[in-house]
């Protein structure tokens, strides 16, 4: 396993900075964002799809400080119910999945997107329990008539380029736990799998580790990334984890998300880290920041100290198995 950095964190850096700052602290990927939510700060999308000189100065630039690209990253709902919404998230997908082509680069990251609740939502709309009757009947609809189709789609544009994607499991979206994950995947094709974020998984009251042997057993895990969540145990007893209120109401709400090792204790970590290595996972764990009580800096630093040792000592002790 490689230890990497999602690197919107520095979109207020330039490429050249940004890249000079994380091969100095240690990290051997960038996963960068090229679209959607996390915007493009880093990657000129549609520069690089034009120009091989450009891709090419691009790649030089991550090489020549020993680093690699693990994934392009453009997280977005694909099927949103507005129109132009999701025409416009479908189109910055694909582009990102033939700049990958392009680049060599063989995993785009992103979540597999909600629709409504009929053709005539505005907004989308997430099902989180099987009663009123009509709760069931959206969420089959939802999966019939738009997931499925869209991605038995995109598996098949996919597999024509040589580029899988991996699908963050998030709530508010279809895929948000490893059942979803391995329902779409089976549904739709081997080029799908999982972007492993076990912040998703702890406040949703989910084991990661067992989340990952289960996925594992359908060869899933493409992707991973490295975030904590946080609980304020007063907050839970009273209200439980569904929680909407904003992220940076900390005190008030029941969990936020943290730097790695500030949710969870190292055991923890550890057992994450072990549970990937016997999946066979060999690719990048990458450093994602949105912890409101860090700054970038501070939660980016803490993070690479707390995670770099776990790694080496799982390589180290693959070593010493083979």
């Amino acid at each position: 396993m490689k230890l990497g950095v999602f690197t919107v964190l520095f979109g207020n850096m330039s490429f050249s900075e940004m890249l000079d700052h994380v091969a100095k602290a240690g990290v051997d990927t960038v996963e960068i964002g090229t679209g959607g939510y996390p915007g493009g700060a880093h990657c000129d999308r549609a520069g690089l799809l034009a120009s091989p000189d450009k891709r090419k100065a691009f790649l030089d630039e991550i090489s020549s400080r020993g680093l690699s690209i693990s994934a392009l990253s453009c997280h977005c709902n694909p099927l949103h119910p507005d129109a132009t919404k999701r025409e416009l998230a479908q189109r910055e997908l694909r582009e990102t999945i033939e700049l990958a082509a392009l680049l060599g680069v063989d995993t785009v990251n992103t979540f597999s997107g909600c629709p409504g609740e009929s053709e005539h939502s505005q907004n989308p709309v997430w099902v989180t329990c099987p009663w009123p009757e009509e709760f069931s009947q959206v969420l089959d609809w939802q999966w019939n008539e738009k997931v499925i189709p869209y991605w038995t789609e995109m598996n098949t544009f996919l597999k024509e380029r040589g580029v899988r994607v991996a699908i963050e499991a998030h709530p508010g979206f279809v895929v948000y736990n490893a059942e979803t994950m391995i329902r779409l995947r089976q549904a739709c094709g081997e080029q799908i799998g999982v972007n492993f974020d076990p912040s998703h998984m702890f406040w949703q009251g989910i084991d990661p580790v067992e989340a990952i042997h289960a996925l594992a057993q359908h060869n899933a895990i493409f992707h991973v990334h490295a975030k904590d969540t946080g609980f304020n145990r007063h907050n839970v007893a009273v209200n439980g984890v569904l929680d909407t209120k904003p992220y940076a109401k900390e005190k008030e709400r029941s969990w936020i998300f943290r730097t790695v090792g500030y949710g969870h204790d190292s055991q923890t970590w550890v057992d994450i880290i072990s549970a990937l290595q016997l999946a066979g996972y060999e690719g990048a764990v990458s450093i994602e920041h949105e912890d409101s009580l860090m700054s970038i800096e501070e939660g980016f630093q803490k993070a690479v100290d707390f995670l770099k040792p776990l790694i080496i000592r799982e390589k180290l002790q693959q070593m010493w198995w083979a």
